[in-house]
């Protein structure tokens, strides 16, 4: 390529705008084409640096290399008509004054619920291993009913679920069995004869002392003289509550006195796996059962006995009666379907009442026994509705011929029904304990 002829210098336009300021020429570089053809020629080689040297004109590695094309236009000087700069503006001094700095104050927030706190996993112990199946009905294999015969039927083979009235019998045996934080005190009330508060007692000690094996005492508190140790088995001495308050003394020491020395007061009732402590049996004695003596006698069964079913008198006017009632954990209302004793009972739930005992419906059930086999339908059904108003449960006995002779309570002759009913029962006062 022919190279161009050079170029007259160029002078710079500031030049014009400034006088006195003569930059130096700017001379364009003649353009020269180093490659004659480009697509033959090779390219010349590029001298090479020693490599443990710098260039010095190189800039350093950490130096940056601005970007021109983002920098800003270049601010001049002002100047007056003929091109002389002006001479700069001069402020006046401030004088400088302290600066304080107003205390910050926190902005005002909405408050907010604070949200719960994160659930922190518990693992199980081994007492939670232990007590996981506590609250768990295990279905054992059947025994009643057609599920029974299936299963012993087929060897084995074939073991149906229990049925439910079996279900419900192993639940309420543990609900009896269950344990308390100490003894517990149950009542049996009625101030009317033959409303089968002595059969109950028998009855509920019968069914306390078979299922839960033992710790259960029946105590006739008539103020004089009841039918509790004539009804249960006899022993084999005639000793009585006169005679364990007389010798008291001998169960002062705790230390010292034992349960086997009730033996000499109380009565085995044998299989039924309950004791019965009876009333003053002695024709020749006067006086009656005070206040004190209740809370003397019930103080001293408390450390022997877990449950003490407690047979009243027909008088709740009497001091012992009275101090039964308020000692009682549970109030239980016996009464057969008839007119008189269903009134009776309501009399007195009413006297309480009145009395101001407390928490009279939740501290009370009520068992209706059947005084025969005919009993009239609509006083059944009247009956438990009214007690079911006054008390916390109803429960149901069918009539039993083996207690309509008055003479011992024959335990082991108790039909299905009976014991059955009162196994719901007892149930019911356990759970109320």
């Amino acid at each position: 390529m022919t190279p161009q002829p050079p170029q007259e210098p160029t002078s710079s336009p500031l030049a014009s705008l400034i006088p006195g300021f003569d930059p130096e020429p700017i001379v364009e570089q003649p353009q020269t084409d180093q490659l004659d053809d480009p697509l033959t020629d090779p390219l010349p080689e590029r001298p090479s640096a020693p490599a443990d040297t710098e260039r010095e004109d190189e800039p350093a590695a950490a130096e940056s290399v601005p970007d021109m094309s983002a920098t800003q236009p270049i601010k001049l000087p002002p100047v007056d008509t003929n091109g002389v700069p002006l001479p700069r503006q001069q402020h006046p001094a401030v004088p400088v004054t302290a600066i304080t700095t107003a205390p910050a104050v926190a902005p005002t927030v909405a408050p907010t619920e604070p949200s719960p706190a994160p659930e922190v996993r518990r693992f199980m112990s081994a007492s939670d291993f232990l007590d996981r199946r506590i609250d768990s009905t295990e279905d054992g294999p059947a025994s009643w009913g057609w599920q029974g015969g299936v299963r012993r039927w087929t060897g084995g083979l074939v073991s149906p679920r229990r049925g439910e009235a079996e279900v419900a019998y192993e639940k309420d045996r543990a609900t009896i069995q269950q344990d308390f934080d100490g003894p517990r005190t149950i009542a049996f009330i009625n101030p009317k004869g033959g409303a089968a508060k002595t059969t109950g007692v028998l009855a509920a000690g019968y069914t306390f002392g078979t299922v839960r094996g033992g710790g259960v005492v029946a105590w006739d508190n008539n103020e004089t003289r009841g039918t509790l140790g004539m009804r249960g088995s006899r022993g084999n001495h005639r000793n009585t509550t006169r005679e364990l308050l007389g010798d008291l003394e001998r169960f002062s020491d705790v230390t010292q006195s034992r349960i086997g020395d009730l033996g000499a007061f109380v009565r085995s009732q044998g299989d039924a796996h309950f004791d019965v402590l009876a009333s003053d049996e002695r024709p020749d004695v006067t006086g009656t059962i005070k206040a004190q003596d209740f809370v003397e006698v019930h103080r001293l069964l408390e450390r022997f006995y877990r449950i003490i079913l407690v047979d009243t008198g027909n008088n709740l006017r009497a001091e012992n009666w009275l101090a039964a009632a308020e000692a009682a954990d549970l109030l239980v209302v016996t009464s057969t379907v008839r007119e008189d004793t269903g009134y009776s009972g309501l009399w007195m739930l009413d006297a309480l009442q009145d009395a101001g005992y407390p928490n009279l419906k939740h501290k009370t059930v009520t068992v209706l026994s059947d005084p025969s086999d005919a009993v009239d339908a609509n006083l059944a059904r009247d009956l438990v509705d009214v007690y079911g108003q006054r008390t916390r449960a109803v429960y149901r006995v069918p009539y039993d011929p083996v207690l309509v002779s008055g003479s011992v309570v024959p335990y082991n002759r108790f039909s299905r029904e009976t014991r059955m009913s009162w196994l719901r029962a007892c149930a019911g006062m356990a759970a109320a304990l």
